[in-house]
């Protein structure tokens, strides 16, 4: 609703510009050139993070002085602080990076778009920036009808480049026609008056414009051609900065709690920059001034000038917020809180922001599919073997921990398949549905979406077999025959011994000897299966047990030893860093 009633106000208002004073209508146009170039330029850019973007995000953010860095520079680079922060929305809603690491990533784009004012007034103002943007349209277009999808990507950001300089070169000419019958000057205000008129004036454009960049660049070409002074042109470069978080915060009105927080973020950043630039507004044009004699900016070029108060007061801020981002993050989880409690067979980790990017989906598959696998799955296993979550993760020899477990724990697992599992199962497949059929995937990433839906219904396979073995625990480990008693009590060990060095192989870091009893365990989980238990057959041979005692036992032995083998297939398939060896047999 806010976006419509915004995109109403912009049309009826530069509707009303246009027909009043037809005069305005190349720089209207230069600037509409140059967000359209900046959304190609996006799109462009967009081919390439595909992988080694992310990756590099996603490994930056465990330290500030990494993040903040990097936010700038990728930002600097794609010219999109818009694209910066989806990555990181995704990115956080995934679980992959932490919320401080996002907001340090969202505190260096910042940095990163003062590299918007450098380009428009170190080079955009100074040549003909026309010859360039020609050439560029051409060859972008060229690679843009080619069949890969890097060309392309290549062809779009040459495009983007080509539309935004060449909205910088209307921009420019229309103010020189815009000059010769009217001047904007007129309207200055000096004084500190003027420095909050105009404050407000640059947090209006910027949320009409819905980009930063595009204020900036447009105050800086209205400051090259002489209409407006430059005093009134810090004010309103602080103002973008203000403004752009109304945008964030508009945009963030239908993400997830991720989203909310970060935007919230942004605020409190722009906001504190922005009060500390109008505070210390001449001060910090006088330290421009001094630092302009030092690099060798003439006094008079106030767009250098001007590039160099924004960069400035950006680094301020983040200066000023550097020692409470701890703070500010929990501050901003206390204040923004999931309200909505989920219901036991609702996803955790699978949500609509973490499909943006076949990284994030995938992370997200995997970390639903581990939350599955780590408490409803081992939860129904080892109640069905009469032994407590607790005792399983104890110190306790597997031998002693079977020999105290005796009681009857009250389990039903068609009732804890109904209400734990089903649901979420299905929603992990649907998901990853999803992921593979939207989503540009590389060879690598179907498989490993093939590999958590293998993890999955082996899962669900698990639970049936243990459904099986459950009934037969419950009637022979309190039998009176002592054969039977103890095989079925070693059945109940073996799977004891699994769970417990599957647990050891995802908690500890040195995982190679945990990797290498699993192997162990696997294989002559294999071998057992091939060539039958020889205490079984000698027990049933001796006529120690009952023919129906014999006839289970042989079939249980059977499912507990296929149960081991896919609990294994399943840690290798969710933790292993390994090649997955899920040998054809």
């Amino acid at each position: 609703m806010i976006k419509r009633w915004i995109f109403l106000i912009v049309l009826v208002v530069l509707g009303l510009v246009l027909f009043f004073n037809p005069n305005f209508k190349t720089i209207a146009a230069g600037v509409s050139i140059l967000l359209f170039g900046m959304i190609t330029l996006e799109e462009g850019f967009k081919v390439f993070t595909k992988g080694p973007l992310r990756s590099v995000l996603a490994k930056a953010t465990n330290k500030l002085y990494k993040s903040i860095p990097l936010g700038a520079l990728v930002t600097a680079l794609i010219q999109s602080s818009s694209l910066v922060s989806v990555i990181t929305i995704s990115f956080i809603s995934a679980g992959l990076i932490s919320l401080a690491g996002g907001i340090g990533l969202i505190f260096g784009a910042n940095i990163g778009t003062t590299a918007t004012a450098w380009l428009v007034a170190g080079f955009g103002l100074k040549i003909k920036i026309s010859v360039l943007a020609m050439p560029m349209l051409i060859f972008g277009i060229i690679f843009s009808f080619q069949k890969s999808k890097s060309f392309k990507g290549v062809g779009n950001i040459l495009t983007g480049l080509g539309f935004f300089f060449l909205g910088i070169y209307f921009m420019k000419e229309g103010f020189d026609v815009f000059s010769q019958y009217f001047n904007l000057t007129v309207y200055a205000v000096p004084g500190f008056l003027g420095v909050l008129i105009y404050t407000g004036i640059g947090i209006f454009m910027t949320t009409i414009l819905q980009s930063s960049s595009a204020s900036l660049a447009l105050i800086l070409t209205a400051l090259f051609a002489g209409q407006i002074q430059y005093e009134n042109a810090l004010a309103l470069a602080i103002g973008t900065n203000i403004g752009t978080t109304i945008t964030a915060l508009i945009g963030s009105v239908g993400s997830n709690t991720a989203g909310k927080r970060l935007a919230v973020a942004h605020l409190i950043f722009n906001f504190i920059t922005g009060i500390v630039a109008l505070s210390f507004i001449y001060p910090l044009a006088n330290l421009v001034d001094r630092l302009s004699e030092l690099v060798g900016i003439a006094q008079d070029d106030y767009t250098l000038k001007l590039a160099l108060f924004h960069t400035i007061f950006n680094l301020l801020g983040v200066l000023i917020m550097i020692p409470l981002i701890k703070k500010l993050e929990k501050l901003l989880i206390n204040l923004i809180k999931d309200h909505k409690v989920r219901d036991i067979d609702e996803p955790k980790f699978l949500n609509i922001t973490s499909l943006e990017f076949p990284q994030t989906a995938i992370a997200s598959l995997e970390k639903e599919t581990k939350y599955l696998f780590e408490n409803a799955i081992f939860e129904i296993v080892t109640h069905a073997l009469n032994i407590h979550r607790s005792g399983l993760l104890s110190d306790l020899k597997s031998k002693l921990l079977v020999k105290k477990s005796q009681s009857e724990i009250d389990i039903d697992i068609r009732d804890l398949y109904a209400h734990k599992v089903k649901s979420i199962y299905g929603k992990i497949l649907e998901y990853a549905a999803i992921a593979q059929s939207e989503l540009e995937l590389s060879k690598e990433q179907h498989q490993r979406i093939s590999e958590i839906k293998i993890a999955n219904r082996k899962m669900v396979e698990i639970i049936r077999d243990v459904k099986e073995l459950r009934r037969n625990i419950s009637i022979y480990t309190y039998s009176d025959n002592q054969y039977i008693k103890k095989e079925y009590n070693k059945f109940r060990r073996m799977v004891v011994k699994v769970l417990r060095t599957i647990y050891l192989f995802r908690i500890e870091e040195n995982t190679d000897d945990h990797y290498e009893k699993l192997m162990e365990i696997r294989n002559k989980a294999r071998e057992t299966s091939r060539i039958g238990n020889k205490g079984i057959n000698n027990i049933i041979r001796k006529n120690l047990i009952s023919s129906n005692m014999a006839s289970s036992l042989v079939n249980d032995h059977d499912n507990v030893n296929d149960m081991i083998k896919k609990l294994i297939e399943v840690g290798e398939l969710l933790y292993s860093e390994k090649d997955s060896i899920l040998e054809t047999e």
